[in-house]
């Protein structure tokens, strides 16, 4: 008997999927351990940056294709997703402090349902009524996740906590680094995705090490030697970062995108297991619950979209 082996898009949706796990529980580490949160942002852009303009380079050396003209619009899109992206970042890095590790990633996947209603705002794409249907569910999920461990039924007052606050500001941050990141793609002048892909990425990431780097030196100025110490992980994290970006790139060329998002979701099935298994962290059954309501609006609403 012969088993035929999966798609090329799935196991590269998986492996995205894995990496960006490590990478936020890398992230969890250094921020609970040796970091601020700030400190375990910059690291993720100071490590990956030299991979990622390395890859790039080995690209162009290997293809022997000139390095593209950028359209001077490229560089606003570029800023303001690279600055939606840090501190969506930082908020993501604070929420595993006040949550546990499957309740924060869970709270970080209201990006999904924030970049439809952006590009709605922004770009004007349209939402069907079962989008809709698929943000209201979202909500109700966002409420059970929002509410203190022993909280019972939904109250307004559940979504001004700390925790809701910081999912949901970082789900909205990540919503606008989306929808610009696609802006600066597109102002790239290449026919190649690929190579459209991997001057935004390189460009982008190179900014907001630049950003933190200035941000840290003003602010948290002994963060800068923390990072350096904490390099034996942090460059991990760097590795991780340029793994999981390069994997989800590869899987939205093979394949619908509304499929790579959806299976995209085992993320949050990944994440339950690094709480328990490896943070050692209870999830209580209201978090179950709001966990399973949320991803059911996801799902929702990446196969109605």
């Amino acid at each position: 008997m012969t088993y035929a082996l999966p798609d090329l898009w799935i196991l590269v949706t998986l492996a995205a999927a894995i990496f960006q796990t490590a990478r936020f529980m890398l992230q969890k580490y250094l921020a609970t351990a040796t970091l601020s949160a700030a400190g375990a942002t910059f690291s993720r852009f100071l490590y990956s940056a030299p991979f990622i303009v390395g890859g790039l380079a080995a690209y162009l050396s290997v293809s022997g294709t000139a390095l593209p003209q950028i359209a001077p619009k490229f560089w606003a899109y570029g800023l303001l997703g690279g600055t939606a992206q840090i501190l969506a970042t930082v908020c993501v890095v604070l929420l595993f402090k006040q949550r546990n590790f499957a309740v924060g990633i869970t709270f970080k996947k209201t990006e999904v349902i924030l970049t439809v209603l952006v590009g709605w705002v922004i770009l004007g794409e349209g939402v069907t009524g079962w989008g809709f249907a698929a943000i209201g569910l979202g909500v109700v999920g966002l409420f059970l996740l929002s509410g203190s461990k022993d909280a019972k039924g939904f109250h307004l007052s559940d979504l001004r906590n700390r925790a809701a606050g910081l999912g949901i500001v970082s789900g909205f941050l990540f919503a606008i680094s989306a929808v610009t990141y696609r802006g600066a793609t597109l102002s790239v002048m290449s026919d190649s995705p690929v190579l459209r892909a991997g001057v935004s990425l390189a460009a982008v990431v190179c900014m907001q090490a630049v950003i933190m780097a200035l941000w840290l030196r003003w602010r948290e100025p002994s963060q800068m030697t923390a990072v350096w110490q904490a390099r034996k992980v942090a460059v991990w994290i760097g590795m991780m970062s340029l793994g999981g970006s390069l994997c989800w790139f590869i899987a939205f060329t093979l394949e619908n995108a509304a499929y790579v998002k959806a299976l995209g979701q085992v993320e949050l099935i990944l994440s339950v297991a690094a709480a328990t298994l490896f943070f050692r962290e209870k999830i209580t059954g209201r978090e179950w619950a709001g966990m399973a309501v949320l991803v059911s609006s996801i799902m929702m609403l990446v196969l109605v979209t």
